[in-house]
This record gives C-alpha cells, structure tokens and sequence, in this order.
C-alpha cells in the first residue's frame, strides 16, 4: 500500500520586475496517497484525518470545501472528460498546524491504473478567501506544462498572462515549480522542493515540534514580502471580486 509522505525543504519566490525581490524559507509539506488514505482505518493513519489535532488533515481545505476532497476530484476529472485517472492520486498540500491552515497552491498528481501520470491538477488559494484549480491535461515529469492566468493570487500581480509549470519527483526528492509571465515576459519564478520520508507517527512528532507555527509562519511571511514590495513601490492593484471565486464557487480552468 502507498503511504503517507512527509517532506521537509525549501519554498523559493523570486520577482524580476519592476524591482527584484527574492526570499527562501523552509518549509514542510505532505504528500498523500489520497485513496489510499480514505481506506485507511483512523488507527492506521500516522495523523489526525478530519478531525482536531495539533497536526492533521482535513478533506474540507481542499476541493470545494466537502468532506471528501477525493470525490471532488473524481468528479472534476470526469466533468473535464479524464476517465483513465483512476489511479492513485497524490496530493501535495501543506498539513494544518495548531488548528490553523492557509496553502497557497496544493497539487494533486493524479495516475492511471499502470502508475504512469495522467493529469495534474494546480490548486491555488490566495489571501481574500478565493480558491481556483488549474487542470492540467497530458501531464508528464520534467515536461513544461502551460495554463493561461485566471485568477487574482498577488495584488501586487494583475490577472494576465499565463504560467509554465514544471514537476520532478524521482525517488525521496520532489520540486513542484510555477513560472509566471505577463504580457511583458517572465515576472515571477516560485519553487516548492523538499525530501521524502514516510509520515511515521514519530516523524510527524519531529515535524511538530520544528514547525510549530507553521501556518502563522507561512501568512506572516506572505504579508511581511507584501509589506517590502509596498515600501518598495511596485503597483499594487486592489483585488476585485470577479477575479476569483470562493471556495464554495470553486472555479476550473483547463
């Protein structure tokens, strides 16, 4: 059975244009084998799974807000005309930490039955509450794959141009990267890399006790970055509410 992975690493964001900004945290993510974890029996699992607890999982932060992200997925997919994803699907999410919860992007690597990869699935929440999944047909390892803008991430970005993804995961090591071009050319470069180890119960024990604030962490970086560029003064652009949409109104674009 595929089991749950917890990875520790590096998010890295750099901007090019009209200052250059760049930062690197460290950071830890999960990478999980999503229908195998719904079969999963509670006492097996090495973490909380949609109920309270210091560190857990919630299907509920996924998707559109449900209790069982896996059949958003599914259904997604097949809505989308992708009917050979049926096997498994990874999810790639930051866990919640102390209750509290905010993921940038999650990314679902969704398989066919023979292990090969057959669509990924870009799932992008910003600070206003929106949430947007970007699909991502004919995926492979390593292949630039490509998805026009369509929704409001940054206020400091405005919702034009397009992004060109990259994904590598070969054995304990995976990088997930998100390029973004306006009508000027390459604005953004972002990263999210780290190493793989199973999520044992005492693993997840260590991740704890590093990151004990790891979602506070992660929102006050967002908005101590945002602070630099305003003192910086690079165009900032008040997010409208057409741009994207709430979770409960979850949008898709392919």
């Amino acid at each position: 059975m595929n089991l749950p992975q917890l990875a520790s690493g590096t998010v890295r964001h750099t901007r090019l244009r009209p200052v250059r900004h760049a930062f690197a945290y460290p950071t830890l993510f999960l990478l999980l084998p999503m229908r195998a974890l719904h079969a999963m029996q509670a006492r097996d699992k090495p973490f909380a799974h949609n109920r309270r607890a210091l560190f857990a999982f919630h299907d509920s932060d996924h998707g559109d807000g449900g209790d069982n992200a896996l059949a958003w997925l599914d259904a997604m997919l097949a809505r989308e005309g992708i009917h050979d994803a049926d096997g498994e699907a990874w999810l790639h999410c930051f866990p919640r930490v102390m209750g509290h919860t905010f993921k940038p992007v999650s990314f679902w690597y969704c398989h066919r039955q023979d292990g090969s990869l057959r669509a990924i699935v870009a799932e992008v929440n910003n600070t206003f509450g929106g949430r947007h999944a970007y699909l991502l047909d004919t995926a492979a390892w390593g292949r630039e794959l490509r998805a026009r803008k369509a929704f409001n991430v940054s206020p400091f970005c405005t919702v034009e141009g397009g992004y060109r993804f990259r994904f590598m995961w070969s054995g304990e090591r995976i990088v997930a990267r998100i390029d973004h071009d306006d009508g000027e050319g390459p604005l953004l470069q972002t990263s999210v890399s780290g190493t793989l180890r199973p999520a044992t119960p005492a693993a997840v024990r260590g991740a704890l006790l590093r990151f004990p604030f790891l979602t506070l962490g992660i929102v006050a970086r967002i908005h101590w970055q945002a602070l630099r560029l305003w003192l910086a003064r690079v165009p900032f652009h008040s997010p409208a509410a057409a741009d994207g949409a709430a979770p409960s109104r979850l949008q898709v674009t392919r």
